[in-house]
């Protein structure tokens, strides 16, 4: 017998209609490549996404074809996420800084029909226009005044493209399970590979992501999403933020503290989001100043693991760090670390430790750990291994590649995390399994590594790796970057361990250098670091109590 309820397709364009109608004065606020604040209202909004939706019709574009963006986070770049896909279209939002080969590379495996660009990245795609096979123009965003000139084939004016189309009509109906945006992985292991989400993936974990044990969201909240809208789509804010009714607040290209602090303050911004590497800049201004933001509570840290430092910082200006985890795969959420009845009752130096961990699923999110054959390992909080996830926004498959060994398991994706999780379900990356460093048979962290030489009072940024030792199989090292006008030597640095990490999982050797290499999403981009510093030792004196 089924039950005798409504149903009603799970659609983005769905979330902004709900937003018109409930929400529709609620502000959307710019910082624009052009200079000065836009602001509008969601009403407005869908209204301009409307009109790129019957533009995008005359241009040609249809249900399943795919749209390029190359642009920060901005209204216009919000318009293209609900213009596009309301009609059926393919969102593809595309990573400047990828390297020019990995762009050329994903825009033509995507097959991109157009591409929507900021002023900023022109110059980047007249240097790779003639290799994008399958773009038929290019679409600059912004108006007629501030149009540039330009080489680029087929060219428009955003706003010439709207201009006098209507902004009323209902959105065309679309499956729930249709592709409604694409996003690749950042490479870092081979080419990057595709993750295409659904209408319905991509609401619920809007929806997820705005629970009061994950981003908390409200129509009462203001919220400033630093983490790009090219890097997993903002982690779903710009969906979330019309699903509740909160103010939305884009810094555009403005990413540096003191551009930050500014518009948190001048917007009253209560929740951000965004990796380490940003709040590291962002507490170096406030250290500077001593003027935090007033009005700002909430901190999500994702990308990359906070180090206690980081958060310890948050903690004394009285704003909250909340540690999420989730992959490109994973749209991005996988865990969020919120406290439970029982975790808050712990002694403050058991919940400060357990806060560190990157936390536990919401609903929507399965998660297991196994060992090396495949057996289920118990949630004991020590027992670590592979970490498999699966749930309603996880991918099945990478967009036009054939199945690979991350889906081995039918209905588990192998993140190629190396994990544990405790009887609460809290779940806490070990490393990477590429980064964890195997010394003697033992594993140590190099998340752990990296922690411990951030909380030096010198130390601005470290990364944790391995060399090749011919006794022990591998020995770690730690490169560092001191902060500005801090001193610190090697051996200073070095001697900080004793007492926080077994002797034998003291690093080796510690390399100060001037800065470190990142991903094209923030991440300490480790293969160059191996590649700089991981060269093979000779036979090493045995390490103290050594594995």
């Amino acid at each position: 017998m089924l039950g005798q309820m409504m149903t009603l397709p799970l659609t983005i364009a769905s979330v902004l209609d709900f937003a018109v109608r409930f929400h529709g004065d609620t502000e959307v606020v710019s910082k624009t490549v052009e200079g000065p604040v836009h602001r509008y209202g969601y009403a407005d909004l869908a209204a301009r996404a409307k009109q790129l939706a019957h533009a995008l019709g005359e241009l040609g574009v249809g249900e399943g074809d795919i749209v390029g963006t190359l642009a920060w986070n901005g209204y216009r770049h919000v318009e293209l996420y609900y213009g596009i896909s309301g009609i059926g279209a393919v969102c593809h939002t595309i990573n400047p800084r990828l390297f020019p080969d990995q762009i050329t590379y994903i825009v033509n495996h995507a097959e991109d029909r157009y591409i929507f660009t900021d002023l900023t990245f022109v110059p980047l795609l007249e240097k790779l226009a003639g290799q994008l096979t399958a773009v038929r123009g290019f679409v600059v965003m912004t108006d007629r005044q501030h149009m540039p000139s330009t080489t680029l084939p087929n060219v428009l004016c955003y706003e010439d493209l709207l201009a006098g189309r209507p902004t009323t009509g209902e959105w065309p109906s679309v499956d729930e399970n249709a592709a409604a945006a694409l996003c690749y992985t950042s490479g870092t292991t081979g080419r990057p590979r595709g993750v295409l989400y659904s209408h319905r993936s991509t609401v619920l974990h809007a929806m997820a992501i705005s629970f009061p044990d994950a981003f908390c969201l409200t129509a009462r909240d203001t919220v400033l999403p630093v983490v790009p809208m090219f890097h997993v789509n903002a982690w779903g804010i710009a969906y979330a933020t019309p699903m509740v009714g909160a103010k939305l607040v884009l810094p555009g290209p403005h990413l540096d503290g003191a551009s930050l602090v500014a518009l948190m303050d001048e917007e009253g911004v209560t929740t951000t989001a965004g990796v380490p590497t940003v709040w590291l800049n962002l507490l170096a201004h406030i250290h500077e100043t001593a003027r935090p933001p007033s009005r700002l509570r909430r901190v999500v840290v994702g990308g990359a693991a906070c180090p206690p430092a980081m958060m310890d910082a948050f903690q004394q200006l009285g704003i909250e760090t909340i540690h999420a985890w989730g992959m490109t795969e994973l749209s991005p959420l996988g865990v969020i670390n919120r406290p439970t009845v029982r975790t808050e009752a712990l002694p403050t130096d058991r919940r400060k430790a357990l806060a560190l961990k990157q936390g536990r699923p919401p609903f929507g999110i399965d998660i297991k750990v196994v060992g090396a054959g495949g057996e289920e390992l118990p949630f004991d909080g020590t027992s670590f291994g592979n970490l498999k996830v699966r749930g309603h926004w996880v991918c099945g498959g990478y967009f036009r590649q054939e199945p690979m060994a991350t889906h081995d398991q039918a209905g588990w994706f192998d993140t190629g995390d190396v994990a544990t999780i405790d009887s609460g379900g809290f779940m806490q990356v070990v490393d990477r399994s590429k980064d964890v460093i195997k010394s003697g048979g033992e594993w140590i962290s190099s998340i752990d590594l990296e922690n411990i030489a951030i909380a030096h009072p010198a130390v601005r940024e470290a990364a944790a790796i391995a060399r090749p030792d011919a006794k022990w199989g591998e020995r770690p090292i730690v490169i560092a970057v001191l902060k500005p006008g801090a001193t610190a030597s090697p051996e200073e640095i070095r001697a900080f361990y004793s007492g926080k990490v077994a002797k034998w999982c003291e690093p080796d050797e510690v390399v100060i250098v001037d800065s470190l290499p990142h991903t094209a999403t923030g991440k300490l981009l480790k293969t160059e670091l191996r590649r700089l510093y991981g060269q093979a030792a000779g036979l090493s004196s045995s390490p103290p109590n050594g594995p």
